[in-house]
């Protein structure tokens, strides 16, 4: 989830929550995408001030709009682009400046145990066949920059390079993650845990798995899913978080992350889950982030 500080220099976002107006055009919004001419009409002012309203939404990045041929010609269809945000009124401290830094290929995984609908896929194919377990021993799994599973778990060891006079202060992981559906279904929650050294830090459920629209990096010869969500789990001395919001109190020092210690990260579907849908895992050359797992350790 995306933050944003309460002063001044995020004015411009802020405003936009100051009129009756337009948070009438992001309730309407929420219910459907609308062009300038329907937002017009079902709010009973003119099409200039809707523009002059959704220009300021846009800029804020809470909306976005597109150009496309209508019966009447070119129309601008509106859509929300921000799912939420978190208002910061006294920022948290600082983050530590010294960092250890690593990128996680999303074929590195040194154990699995999935289950259908399962499948990985490298740059330029689909490794071994889909919704085979057996080809994520293939040794070509390394090479994967997109997998996906029903059920089940993919565990990466993450690089530990804290000296013996270095105590980690936190622990941040970025990665482009979404549930896995049968081809896709945007409306496909799943609870996935995520585990530090056998720690359960706790269960972000992920909305669906995203194949409406393409990927901006997903090559076209891949089918189904298309793109996931850019999440950032952090755990600091105060409780983990997803994206800014506490997803658990587990604290950095319960994870035993100390100099020499093995980092064992586990990004789990249990079978149990109250929402079993799936993950799927995207790194490089595929969804919409030009990335693979992104490992911050502060000390």
């Amino acid at each position: 989830m995306q933050s944003i500080r309460v002063s001044s220099a995020n004015i411009e976002f802020l405003e936009c929550l100051s009129s009756n107006t337009r948070i009438k055009m992001i309730e309407l919004l929420n219910d459907k995408e609308m062009n300038i001419g329907e937002l017009a009409a079902v709010m009973g002012i003119s099409s200039a001030i809707v523009t002059k309203h959704i220009q300021k939404l846009e800029r804020a990045g809470i909306v976005s709009c597109e150009s496309v041929t209508g019966k009447r010609g070119i129309q601008k269809v509106c859509k929300i682009e921000l799912d939420a945000v978190t208002l910061e009124f006294k920022p948290g401290k600082p983050v530590p400046q010294n960092m250890y830094a690593a990128s996680i290929p999303i074929g590195h995984f040194t154990a699995y145990d999935v289950k259908p609908t399962c499948g990985m896929c490298s740059e330029l194919k689909v490794i071994g066949m889909n919704d085979d377990p057996r080809y994520f021993a293939d040794p070509e799994h390394v090479q994967a920059r997109h997998l996906w599973f029903g059920s089940g778990f993919i565990e990466y060891r993450l690089p530990n390079y804290l000296l013996g006079n270095q105590v980690l202060r936190e622990l941040d992981i970025t990665l482009e993650i979404a549930s896995e559906a049968p081809g896709y279904n945007e409306n496909w929650p799943s609870d996935i845990t995520f585990m530090i050294n056998g720690k359960k830090l706790g269960i972000w459920t992920s909305p669906g798995d995203f194949g409406s629209k393409p990927g901006m990096l997903t090559p076209a010869w891949h089918s189904g899913s298309k793109h996931g969500l850019l999440k950032k789990l952090s755990v600091t001395d105060t409780g983990t978080f997803m994206d800014g919001v506490r997803i658990s109190g587990v604290t950095v020092d319960e994870l035993g992350i100390t100099f020499g210690k093995e980092v064992a990260f586990r990004i789990e579907c249990e079978d149990t889950a109250d929402n079993c849908g799936g993950v799927t895992l995207y790194g490089r050359g595929f969804g919409n982030y030009d990335q693979d797992i992104e490992v911050r350790m502060y000390y």
